[in-house]
């Protein structure tokens, strides 16, 4: 014990370590502390190497990053980086913007090269994408907004009365301007007397984040409501006693078709497949984007089937008719967005059930809008009554591709506006 404690004294004790070594044979010592000089020596000098080596890396990433020549850098991968940086805000750009884009570059190819159009109309692609649409529209329908659409039967009723009831007056109103060829102006007159449009209406609601079930109920009724109403509102507020008649018929069956079946196949899917529940609940922005390309296909069919009539129009009055379209369009939505607010004021304000968003985006979009095919089955059915058809046809289709375009627009200015909202 004793000879233990007298060597952990001398480990610890400075003083007894130096007595120590000196008592150490000299010889010994030297070579010792030449080791250890050796050793510290070495280490420094890879430290050094090492910081040395990291700094010439880092200097030569940097001079490369900042512009600086690269001669192992190809040309055509600078070249590749320049476009990267320029395609950049350009690809951002259409990114946010995709709707708008779509709708304007349909409208744009149809005007360069019709064939396609017209071959996709001979073909039925556009009843093709509103079948679409709405099954799209089914798969993503979920029952709580089933109950959340029964919840607002209010705002439901006043857009069915909007469509079919008020909006349709304003027909007097256009009728009494005077503007060479006339049939603009009775194609306008004819065009606010129609429902909702197929398609449209339900997947820009759905883009903003509206009340999805409740456009389509209001999508839904008003089409097949339209059927009866539609002869009504042509006969009395146009023909002037005039009777008009509509393939009552041939509408229905094709409500059914495109709208009515598609609609309840995607829900049922949607409830019947596990994995495919799976997969739309995981790719919303997908079926977002698939919903636009085929929105997009409307305006390049209708575009493409009346670029002869088109062409044949003077560009004044062309312009004229498209500003007219845009003008009903602005008046539609203005009168439906006052009718919000004093519905708000006299329902409950702030807590009213007009005054819910979602409710209030369906409520505004779905009946600000107008549908171009059913105008397109009324005029063919009605022949030359109201004069050529193909001039009646020309300001509503510049209506009909005003009203999706601004409202696209709307929608977008919307989301960024919720957007740097939710980042404040």
């Amino acid at each position: 014990m004793a000879g233990t404690l007298e060597t952990l004294t001398n480990l610890i004790s400075p003083v007894t370590v130096t007595a120590h070594l000196r008592s150490l044979n000299s010889q010994s010592s030297n070579r010792s502390f030449d080791a250890i000089n050796n050793s510290l020596i070495s280490r420094k000098v890879r430290s050094l190497r090492r910081t040395l080596i990291i700094r010439n890396h880092t200097n030569s990433d940097q001079v490369q990053g900042n512009g600086g020549p690269n001669p192992n850098e190809s040309p055509r991968k600078s070249g590749f980086l320049s476009f990267s940086v320029l395609a950049e805000p350009l690809l951002s750009f259409a990114s946010s913007n995709f709707l708008p884009l779509a709708l304007i570059g349909g409208v744009a190819l149809g005007l360069a090269n019709p064939g396609p159009g017209c071959l996709a109309h001979r073909y039925q692609l556009s009843i093709v994408s509103t079948f679409g649409i709405f099954i799209i529209s089914g798969l993503r329908l979920r029952s709580e907004d089933i109950g959340a659409a029964a919840e607002a039967w209010p705002v439901g009723l006043f857009g069915l009365a909007s469509i079919l009831l008020f909006t349709p007056l304003l027909s007097k109103i256009i009728l009494q301007l005077h503007f060479q060829p006339q049939e603009f102006v009775t194609g306008l007159a004819l065009f606010s007397c129609m429902p909702t449009t197929l398609s449209s209406g339900v997947a820009l609601t759905r883009l903003a984040g509206g009340n999805c079930a409740l456009a389509l109920a209001m999508t839904v009724t008003s089409s097949l409501l339209a059927i009866m109403m539609v002869p009504f509102s042509i006969s009395k507020l146009i023909a002037s006693g005039l009777g008009a008649s509509v393939p009552t018929e041939q509408l229905f069956r094709r409500l059914i078709i495109t709208l009515l079946i598609p609609l309840i196949l995607g829900k049922a899917f949607w409830e019947s497949f596990k994995g495919l529940a799976d997969f739309v609940d995981n790719n919303n922005q997908l079926l977002s984007v698939l919903s636009v390309i085929l929105l997009s296909l409307v305006p390049w069919i209708q575009v493409s089937r009346s670029r002869p009539l088109l062409v044949m129009v003077k560009p004044e009055a062309f312009l004229v008719a498209v500003m007219m379209g845009a003008l009903l369009h602005l008046i539609l939505l203005g009168f439906n967005a006052t009718s919000i607010r004093c519905l708000c004021a006299v329902s409950g304000g702030s807590k009213s059930i007009f005054a819910k968003k979602k409710n209030s985006t369906a409520l505004l979009l779905i009946a600000s809008q107008k549908a171009l095919p059913v105008l397109v089955a009324v005029v063919d059915q009605l022949g030359g009554t109201f004069g050529e058809p193909g001039l009646l046809i020309i300001p509503c289709v510049a209506a009909h591709l005003n009203q999706i375009i601004m409202d696209s627009f709307l929608i977008t200015f919307w989301n960024k506006k919720d957007q740097s909202l939710a980042n404040t």
